[in-house]
């Protein structure tokens, strides 16, 4: 189930645990707690939160630290200290609320719906819609669950008898048929994505729909890796569904 207060939690990676290290990580982490508590990762580019930011200590509750390495011996040039470890912050909600109202933001506290994704893929040898439990789409599924750790929204995917069922050429995400195959995968609402190589772009072009609010709301993006492609899908959803805007 959904609790409001897991959103005020983000996560980074540093190279140790110093006071220097920390202090980027906070202000990394806060960074990223503001996109999970409202939804808009606009505000994060704003010049009075990257002001936040440089002293991102003041809005810190509680951290703490797990060894990236745990279980593997220090080697004799590599002192604890400079391990890998994955800092973990939880915010002070009243303070990171006060500083969302600032940015022109409002917290995202209702339950969030579970999104199912519907991608796509369109290479040069082959297409294939991404498909819950099949190897081959393995890495892209782990990007989406990357991608969905930092905006706070769940996704799931169709499994593969369903995603052979669906004609690529037609996701449309305000269809009955796409709306029914993402209450079957245990989503809430369907998100309907075209993943396309280019060679002239030099990278991936991906398109998404999402319908929200009685229409359908478009978006694009040019020339990236998948990982960028689904961080922007997600970045785009969050802030339709949140009521933040169009995406960016």
């Amino acid at each position: 189930a959904f609790e409001p207060s897991d959103i005020y939690t983000s996560q980074v990676v540093v190279s140790g645990q110093g006071e220097a290290n920390r202090l980027t990580g906070f202000g990394i982490c806060l960074e990223r707690v503001l996109t999970r508590v409202t939804g808009d990762a606009a505000l994060a580019a704003k010049p009075e939160a990257k002001a936040a930011m440089a002293r991102g200590a003041d809005y810190v509750a509680a951290y703490s630290y797990r060894d990236r390495l745990e279980g593997r011996p220090i080697h004799d040039e590599q002192g604890t200290y400079d391990r890998p470890h994955n800092l973990t912050c939880r915010f002070k909600a009243g303070p990171l609320d006060r500083l969302i109202g600032e940015l022109g933001g409002k917290p995202w506290l209702m339950r969030r719906p579970v999104v199912a994704v519907f991608l796509d893929v369109r290479k040069p040898a082959a297409r294939y819609t991404v498909a819950a439990n099949n190897q081959r789409d393995l890495a892209m599924r782990q990007s989406f669950g990357n991608a969905s750790n930092l905006i706070a929204l769940d996704v799931v995917f169709p499994p593969e008898t369903a995603a052979l069922n669906l004609d690529p050429a037609h996701l449309d995400p305000s269809s009955s048929a796409l709306k029914q195959a993402a209450e079957a995968a245990g989503g809430d609402l369907p998100l309907a994505g075209r993943l396309t190589w280019s060679d002239a772009d030099h990278g991936w072009v991906a398109d998404w729909a999402l319908e929200a609010g009685g229409a359908v709301h478009r978006w694009q993006v040019r020339g990236v890796s998948f990982d960028d492609a689904f961080r922007t899908a997600l970045r785009g959803a969050a802030r339709i569904l949140s009521g933040s805007g169009e995406p960016q």
